[in-house]
């Protein structure tokens, strides 16, 4: 695809390649493929990998041409901030992969599906392994939220299932929802762009509203309320 091609080309990297397939591995199994697209044809990958990629990916410009350039203290706390998920991200792969060579003696991303569910279900339940430390369950391991302010204290794996969601939902500007796949799987119809939304000339009131909610668009009802 040709969107696809665009983004892989213009990305920066924040992973090594092994890292990369990794992460794409668990992304594909927290929003998995079936007859709607799942993270993989979201491109949630390169929507993590640009976020990560240092503080140039941070901000979108309201009219959609770009992204803000930070500078002075905002961009020394966001690049600290950036370090810090990255560091937790290369922990995570390590885990994986420890986890996978202990339980059935392959990497991670060698895995088949089924076994790489067991494996993030058994990091889920903090279980520990020969060789390998189980974190400790603490508020970062709770329930993913849509957004946070204490991202850098989330876990690896809330910190995963938060970011696959984000670029399986998020804006298209931001690297993910490749071709609003993620929007499509829902049903939600989105603004053509960011700008927009910025205007005003965009409003989410008629999705929201009751019978606006089908996936399929021909069975969705008008609505001229409000």
């Amino acid at each position: 695809m040709a969107g696809e091609a665009a983004i892989e080309q213009e990305a920066p990297r924040a992973f090594d390649p092994h890292q990369r397939d990794t992460v794409a591995a668990a992304m594909a199994r927290i929003i998995p493929s079936d007859e709607t697209p799942g993270a993989r044809e979201a491109g949630t990958i390169d929507f993590l990998e640009r976020f990560l990629s240092g503080t140039g990916f941070i901000y979108a410009k309201p009219d959609g041409s770009g992204f803000e350039t930070l500078s002075g203290r905002h961009e020394q706390a966001w690049r600290r901030r950036i370090d810090i998920l990255r560091r937790r991200y290369a922990e995570g792969v390590r885990e994986l992969d420890g986890r996978s060579r202990h339980r059935f003696g392959r990497d991670f991303v060698a895995l088949a599906p089924q076994e790489q569910d067991e494996i993030l279900r058994a990091a889920e339940r903090h279980e520990a392994w020969p060789g390998g430390e189980a974190p400790a369950a603490d508020a970062g391991t709770g329930p993913a939220l849509q957004q946070t302010s204490a991202e850098i204290d989330l876990d690896f794996l809330p910190l995963l299932v938060l970011h696959t969601r984000q670029g399986f939902l998020a804006d298209p500007v931001y690297g993910g929802n490749r071709d609003q796949a993620g929007w499509r799987a829902i049903g939600f119809p989105g603004p053509a762009s960011l700008a927009e939304v910025h205007s005003g000339r965009y409003s989410t009131l008629a999705w929201f509203a009751e019978g606006h909610t089908d996936p399929s668009f021909e069975n969705r009802k008008p609505h001229h309320g409000a």
